[in-house]
């Protein structure tokens, strides 16, 4: 059930994929911080979370850690929760104190989270300021990186079952 399917349409991209575990293991594996450090980034990278408040208006400031010890920082904000069901939000490339890199793309997103009984399929809608700012976070690698986190939220999963 590996195939995550990238749709895009001018500034918006959709991301679907089904994930063979129930939806209360999938929420919590991508609305808790310790459970989401697991599989956020892509290897050889890793994800760590420095701080998290998934409720309505809080934020998740995190790092991706670089084999080399480098780190890109980001900002998550929650602005509505459904719970079990769907969460939207901000996220945006900041610095290690939560300060937003205005510089670069912010995405407005919308996590849908569909119980399929034994299977959960998650709907990331993500919408950007033009397409020019779609196109550069895929130029940065956002396609292949998500596609890779996804294949270790499978592992994840796994576990938790």
């Amino acid at each position: 059930m590996k195939n995550t399917k990238f749709t895009a349409n001018k500034n918006v991209l959709t991301v679907t994929r089904t994930f063979q575990a129930p939806v209360n293991l999938v929420w919590r594996a991508w609305t808790e911080a310790d459970l989401l450090d697991q599989w956020w980034a892509p290897k050889p990278w890793k994800s760590q979370t420095k701080s998290m408040n998934f409720k309505t208006g809080g934020q998740r400031l995190y790092a991706m850690v670089g084999p080399e010890g480098e780190e890109h920082w980001g900002l998550t904000t929650y602005n509505q929760i459904q719970t079990g069901h769907s969460f939207t939000g901000e996220d945006a490339f900041c610095d290690k104190e939560g300060i937003v890199n205005n510089s670069l793309p912010v995405a407005q997103f919308d996590n849908q989270f569909l119980d399929e009984a034994a299977n959960t399929t998650v709907i990331v809608t993500t919408k950007y300021a033009s397409e020019e700012h779609l196109q550069q976070v895929i130029q940065m690698g956002m396609k292949e990186g998500l596609s890779m986190a996804y294949d270790n939220l499978d592992g994840v999963l796994k576990n938790l079952s």
